[in-house]
């Protein structure tokens, strides 16, 4: 049962219902007193933990097959794509902070049994989906580095588990600290390569206002940008670690906590669109102005970078794909705990937790480098985007839905124009989804899925029964 809202009582209390990520919950003291830009450092991080989920290599498939393709066209889905993170990254921070509770644990408890299991299958299929991308740029990151078989390359990332064990030992503020440290090498990475590139500054202009789709194939890269940037298991990471906070339970430490994970999540998605961007930019100014619209691997993107911008843009490349992967698959990790958590409410040993969740990662990763040879890494990446793109309906129609309430919310719920916003972004991203859908498998499959959809929901609320609790 979810509980009432925090923000309507004057002595605040945690819920008495297991709280998310126990062994860090509300485990980072927050100052009560001193400036306002010391209590902000003090709240910063979990928007720079998302926001990983924004620079991931599934993200790099996606912008380097829009920028070698099309030049700057795409760059308006880009900003598009990261408007709409920023509002509903900071309606998870929401929801998280007033009600105690993440987005699985809120769905668990809302929906009956039957609808929240399928939540549940669809989000680990979202996170496999991104795992997958994060694995395999992982595993290519480090044969261009260190010329490590792919194979090898993948079973390696699996060590992350270790050491996201070993940095819990110490605190979930060191799990920050190198997130921080990884994206900020990632940005400056880029940095450099837009630097050596010399895009056409008239071109990015042009493409971040003008909304268009060449072709059909557009539409498909489109969502999978879309997809690799508002990310479904995202939305569960960022309503639960927000919570490792522990702010006064006070109208008054509610409001500041709520104003500072705002301004923390508007921060480091901000950073991360620049990331995003920049490598759009770098794939339209080096592989599209010389004739390569087809860059199909991301070897083949490092290697193209040598005779263009020369050896150091290359190394740079490969660099900020390693720090990309291994920041992702960290974050992934947290991601697939909080969702098996919340969703089953099953408790179990962390390394067990995390050796699963991985797992389902890896295991489907060196299968498809097995079956493909490692070749098309860059077409895999995309698809595992679109994947994910598929999944987002499913996360943020309950997001909308549990912000909007005011028995969850109090007076932190959604106003009328923030709810008229907010359907309107998942509607789009509903419709295209569908489209996109249509467009792949056809009508009759379309038909079957829809139909399939429509008989599970009137099972569920027709003639499915349970105990359910009388308070929402």
């Amino acid at each position: 049962m979810i509980t009432p809202p925090l923000a309507n009582n004057k002595n605040m209390t945690l819920p008495d219902a297991p709280v998310s990520l126990p062994e860090v919950n509300r485990s980072i003291a927050v100052p009560t007193h001193g400036n306002r830009w010391r209590r902000f450092l003090a709240y910063a991080g979990p928007g720079f933990l998302v926001s990983v989920g924004y620079m991931d290599p599934g993200n790099w498939g996606t912008d380097i097959a829009g920028g070698s393709r099309y030049g700057y066209v795409l760059l308006w889905v880009i900003l598009a794509s990261n408007l709409m993170a920023i509002l509903l990254q900071t309606l998870c921070a929401r929801l998280g902070l007033v009600t105690g509770k993440d987005l699985a644990q809120a769905c668990r408890d809302y929906y009956k049994k039957p609808t929240a299991i399928a939540l549940w299958i669809l989000c680990e299929i979202a996170i496999i989906a991104c795992d997958l991308a994060e694995v395999i740029g992982s595993a290519v990151a480090l044969n261009l580095l260190f010329g490590i078989p792919l194979i090898w390359g993948v079973l390696i990332t699996g060590l992350d588990v270790l050491l996201l064990l070993g940095l819990m030992q110490f605190g979930f503020r060191k799990i920050e600290a190198i997130i921080i440290t990884l994206v900020a090498t990632i940005a400056l990475c880029f940095a450099f390569q837009v630097f050596l590139s010399h895009p056409d500054w008239s071109g990015i202009a042009y493409g971040l206002v003008t909304p268009r789709l060449p072709d059909k194939e557009a539409l498909l890269i489109a969502l999978g940008i879309l997809g690799a940037t508002v990310m479904p298991h995202n939305l569960y990471l960022h309503s639960s670690i927000v919570q490792t906070r522990a702010f006064e339970r006070t109208p008054e430490g509610l409001r500041s906590a709520i104003q500072n994970a705002t301004a923390d999540t508007v921060l480091s998605l901000g950073a991360a669109f620049f990331v995003n961007a920049a490598i759009l930019v770098v794939a339209a100014a080096t592989f599209h102005a010389s004739g390569r619209h087809d860059v199909k691997e991301l070897q083949d993107a490092h290697e193209l970078l040598k005779p263009l911008l020369g050896g150091a843009a290359a190394t740079a490349f490969a660099v900020a794909l390693l720090c990309s992967g291994q920041s992702s698959t960290i974050t992934g990790t947290l991601a697939g705990q909080i969702v098996m958590e919340g969703f089953l409410r099953i408790r179990i040993s962390p390394w067990l937790r995390r050796l699963i969740t991985r797992s389902l990662a890896i295991i489907p990763a060196m299968i498809l480098i097995y079956v493909t040879g490692g070749k098309n890494t860059v077409g895999l990446l995309v698809l595992s985007q679109v994947v994910l793109s598929m999944q987002l309906g499913f996360a943020i129609f309950p997001l909308l839905m549990f912000t909007s309430d005011p028995a969850k919310m109090g007076v932190h719920a959604n106003p009328l124009w923030l709810k008229i916003i907010g359907y309107a972004v998942c509607f789009i991203i509903a419709g295209l989804n569908m489209k996109l859908l249509l467009d792949v498998i056809g009508p009759i499959w379309f038909g079957i899925a829809v139909a399939v959809t429509l008989a599970f929901t009137g099972y569920v609320k027709y003639f499915y029964t349970e105990a359910r609790p009388t308070e929402r």
